[in-house]
């Protein structure tokens, strides 16, 4: 495991494209995680003209990325986990996204799952919350798709996670969310979601933009990652 970076940039299908994190998740997990304290966590950087193109809301362009991104990043998580079982560790994979068939009634009721990609993102170092509660990476601000592989392995964690929000008083996100579903008020680990932010407003105004827009009642809208200034200056040139 002393090549574990390399093994990884290796197994990535873009290394350019992504960023690794490492996460000492201890004490921050539901019981039927228990048995793994660690957890890798891979952020995929979204195409910036794609996003770029959605300023007027959600296209099918931006669906269609969507999909695709969380297709690839779920495969790369489960080579991840494999690379990880062949070290005589335990792994598994927390999906990028989960279907409408694996809900349960406690998602419905509160829009929260048992994991948080976000939470493990934090707590390895890669960025921070947002006012419109996205994940915000220092390199590519929200511009950016999560997965996280959990294993019992330990891992050359972050030894300074993130803890509290690096906006600011910028408040773009806010201003321009159809939903008007934030306040404005700063994250950190000490207040709740809900506190700041509305994700039923947002859930439903997303999926009337998208049935509107492209015809299908998606739950994505994105003109909060359209404006946020952070990674707005790392585009990659054109090729």
């Amino acid at each position: 495991m002393n090549n574990l970076n390399k093994t990884l940039s290796d197994i990535l299908p873009d290394k350019a494209k992504y960023l690794i994190g490492y996460a000492d998740l201890q004490g921050l997990l539901p019981d039927k995680y228990l048995d793994f304290d660690y957890g890798i966590v891979l952020a995929r950087r979204l195409d910036y003209d794609i996003i770029s193109s959605i300023e007027n809301g959600p296209n099918i362009e931006y669906y269609n990325h969507y999909k695709s991104v969380n297709k690839e990043l779920a495969e790369v998580a489960h080579f991840v986990c494999e690379y990880l079982r062949q070290c005589d560790a335990q792994a598994m994979v927390i999906k990028p996204t989960i279907q409408d068939e694996d809900l349960d009634n406690n998602f419905t009721k509160t829009l929260r799952l048992d994991f948080s990609h976000k939470m493990a993102a934090t707590r390895a170092g890669l960025g921070w919350i947002g006012k419109t509660a996205l994940f915000i990476s220092k390199e590519y601000g929200p511009r950016v798709r999560l997965v996280t592989v959990l294993t019992d392995y330990p891992l050359p964690v972050c030894t300074r996670p993130i803890e509290e929000s690096q906006c600011g008083t910028c408040d773009l996100c806010v201003r321009i969310c159809p939903a008007q579903a934030a306040n404005g008020i700063t994250w950190n680990i000490n207040i709740d979601r809900n506190d700041f932010f509305d994700p039923f407003a947002c859930l439903k105004k997303a999926r009337e933009l998208s049935l509107k827009n492209f015809g299908k009642e998606a739950g994505i809208c994105g003109k909060c990652i359209v404006v946020c200034p952070i990674g707005k200056s790392r585009k990659p040139a054109s090729r």
